[in-house]
C-alpha cells in the first residue's frame, strides 16, 4: 500500500531537504579548486580569471588555482570542465568564444547549453572600430559611405577567422549593408600592425587592444561596439547609435558542470558577485578595459542562449564553414 503524506510529514520532509541543502552549501569546498583558463597565460581571459580566483581564494576559504588548457580555439578547456566532477571543485572562465565555437567547429565534444552552468558573467569588453589615419572618414555614417561608393575595395583586417573582430566586422557588413574586403591575420598584433602601416583601411579590435595608438593619433576610432559608450573613451560613440541594433562585446563568463548541485552554484554565484564588487578586482578589470556585469545564474544563461543564436545566424550569412 503506497504510503501517504499528511502535511506535516510533508512539511517535515522538505525541512529535511532544505536541512541538507544548506548543509551541503556549508561544507562547500571541501578542498582546493581548479578554475580552468581555457587560454594561454598573460591574456585577457588569464587575467580576469586570476584575479577572480585571488577574491575567490580568500571568501571560500580554500585555494582557487587557475589551470592554463589552451588550445583548439578554447574548446580543450572548455570540454575539460564540462566533463569534469559536478561537485564545485573544477570551474571555467570562458571568453566568448564559448558562444562562437558552436558553430566555429563541424564536431564539438560537448554542448555549452547543456553542460555547462552559468554562474555569472564576469565582465565585458567592446571592440572598437579604428581606421588608419589617411581615411577621410571620421565618423560611422561617413565610414558607410565610402564603403557604398567602392564596394569590395576597403580591407578589414581581424585576428582570424571566426574571432570576435571577424564577427564584428561580419556583423556590420549585414545591418550595415555595406561590402568590404575581410583579411584575416594570425592575431590582433599582426592585424593592428598591418592597419598602423596602412596595409589595411581598418579592423574591428578589443579596445585595450588599440587604446594606446588611439591616445597617439596613430589610429583612429570609429565607434565601440557595445550598446553603450564605453567609459574609458566616451567620446567615441557606439556603432548602435548609427546602425541599429549592432552589438558585439567580447564578454567572459564564469561556470561549472551542468549537474553541478543547486546550493554549491548558489554559493558560487554569492562570492563571485561579492568579488566583483571588490576594489582591487575593479581596478584590474578596468586596466584590462573590462566593464563588470555580474548577473544572476538565469540572466546569464539567458544571455548565453541569445548571443549562441545570434552569432550562428551572422556566420550562416556570412557564408563562414564550420572546421
Amino acid at each position: 500500500m503506497p504510503l501517504k503524506l499528511n502535511s506535516y510529514n510533508a512539511w517535515l520532509l522538505m525541512f529535511g531537504v532544505l536541512l541538507a541543502a544548506h548543509a551541503q552549501a556549508q561544507s562547500y569546498p571541501a578542498r582546493s579548486i581548479r578554475l580552468v583558463v581555457p587560454s594561454a597565460p598573460g591574456g585577457g581571459t588569464d587575467i580576469i580569471g586570476r584575479a577572480l580566483a585571488a577574491k575567490l581564494t580568500e571568501y571560500l576559504g580554500q585555494q582557487v588555482v587557475v589551470d592554463n588548457r589552451a588550445g583548439a580555439g578554447t574548446t580543450i578547456g572548455i570540454d575539460m570542465v564540462a566533463k569534469s566532477a559536478p561537485d564545485g571543485h573544477t570551474l571555467l572562465v570562458s571568453p566568448s568564444t564559448l558562444a562562437l565555437n558552436t558553430w566555429m567547429y563541424a564536431k564539438l565534444p560537448y554542448d555549452a547549453l547543456r553542460d555547462l552552468a552559468p554562474i555569472t558573467q564576469v565582465a565585458s569588453v567592446p571592440n572598437a572600430l579604428v581606421v588608419h589615419p589617411s581615411l577621410p572618414a571620421r565618423t560611422i555614417r561617413d565610414f558607410i559611405t565610402l564603403a557604398k561608393q567602392q564596394p569590395g575595395a576597403i580591407n578589414v583586417g581581424s585576428a582570424g577567422i571566426g574571432t570576435s573582430p571577424h564577427l564584428s566586422l561580419e556583423l556590420f557588413k549585414h545591418l550595415a549593408k555595406v561590402d568590404m574586403a575581410h583579411i584575416a591575420y594570425k592575431g590582433s598584433g599582426n592585424a593592428t600592425i598591418a592597419n598602423l602601416a596602412g596595409e589595411i583601411t581598418a579592423q574591428f579590435p578589443s579596445l585595450p587592444t588599440a587604446m594606446s595608438y588611439i591616445k597617439a593619433n596613430r589610429l583612429r576610432a570609429l565607434g565601440v561596439t557595445t550598446v553603450k559608450r564605453s567609459p574609458y573613451i566616451q567620446d567615441v560613440p557606439a556603432i548602435g547609435e548609427t546602425v541599429p541594433g549592432y552589438e558585439a562585446t567580447q564578454w567572459f563568463g564564469f561556470l561549472a558542470p551542468a549537474a553541478t548541485p543547486a546550493p554549491v552554484l548558489e554559493r558560487l554565484s554569492q562570492e563571485s558577485l561579492r568579488a566583483l564588487r571588490a576594489p582591487d578586482l575593479v581596478k584590474i578589470m578596468a586596466g584590462e578595459g573590462a566593464e563588470i556585469v555580474g548577473s544572476t545564474p538565469a540572466q546569464f544563461g539567458a544571455y548565453m542562449k541569445s548571443e549562441t543564436e545570434k552569432w550562428g545566424r551572422v556566420i550562416k550569412a556570412a557564408g563562414i564553414k564550420p572546421q
